[in-house]
């Protein structure tokens, strides 16, 4: 939280002078670079909400706790993102049509540069966070990092080619992009959440059969579902047919199986229905109204 909190202030400081900088200098690049850094201190505000969030306990209510609010900021994150890339590519399409006004080119390199020295610091603060709202704000910062390079070195380009004005909103549109891209990847990784998908570092079938060969008394693995709860918390429930013969021996089996999924896939969320295969599943399907 206190990375994420300094990160905040840097960003915000950083957007700031961005905005204050492409007022006066003209540039639209470092004006859309200004509005990705408002998404990032928006990312980041999100990121620390969520993390302070998560660390309220279970309740009657929500039983896993509030550790899916890290999901839910991130939605809103990615609403953002989708606004200021529209934004953007109308005000570039706009520029270029219509011609770009004077751009103060020594004003926009400095206040990039700026830019370019803060997100570089601020990567480097954010680079041992592995949450989901962590990582979007760490690849939105990776994105302004990049903005700044590119409206820096178009700084220099157009002053020796001071004809090549279509080259600010062009930039624009090429920061537009690189937001788009980014954000696809979010929204993958999202639904991938919500939809209680298998994570995406994990195989079902090699799962089942280490939980199968955890003990020689498990005849068969079944009813598998595992899923991500919120960024670095797994959740797994499956039913474990034992031998006839080996009823009494229920808890050694049990920690056999918890200790290998934890030890070789840090599934530590578990819960294991054991059974023989003489169960006869009788309630497995509910009858439902009609």
């Amino acid at each position: 939280m206190r990375r994420l909190g300094l990160s905040l202030t840097l960003t915000a400081t950083i957007m700031v002078a961005e905005t204050v900088g492409g007022l006066w200098s003209g540039s639209l690049a470092l004006l859309s670079d200004a509005g990705h850094m408002l998404t990032d201190a928006g990312a980041l505000a999100l990121a620390l909400l969520a993390a302070w969030v998560a660390n309220r306990k279970p309740d009657d209510r929500r039983t896993f706790g509030f550790r899916r609010a890290e999901v839910l900021a991130a939605q809103l994150n990615v609403a953002a993102l989708v606004l200021l890339t529209g934004w953007l590519t109308w005000e570039a399409i706009g520029r270029l049509r219509a011609g770009s006004p004077p751009i103060d080119l020594g004003l926009m390199a400095v206040v990039a540069a700026v830019g370019l020295a803060a997100n570089l610091a601020i990567l480097g603060v954010l680079r041992h966070d592995h949450g989901l709202n962590a990582r979007s704000a760490f690849l939105h910062v990776v994105a302004d990092t990049i903005s700044s390079v590119a409206i820096l070195v178009g700084a220099g380009i157009m002053w020796l080619e001071p004809g090549w004005t279509w080259l600010d909103p062009g930039l624009s549109l090429a920061i537009a992009l690189l937001i788009l891209w980014g954000t696809l990847g979010l929204i993958r990784e999202i639904t991938e959440v919500l939809m209680e998908g298998v994570p995406k570092h994990l195989e079902l079938a090699e799962v089942q059969a280490t939980m199968a060969a955890a003990s020689s008394e498990i005849a068969a693995i079944h009813d598998l579902h595992l899923w991500t709860i919120s960024s670095g918390l797994y959740a797994l429930s499956a039913h474990v047919v034992i031998r006839a013969e080996a009823l009494g021996r229920n808890d050694e089996i049990l920690t056999a199986v918890k200790r290998v999924l934890c030890d070789r896939f840090r599934v530590d969320h578990t819960t294991l229905q054991i059974e023989t295969a003489d169960y006869a599943h009788v309630h497995a399907v509910c009858p439902r109204d009609h």
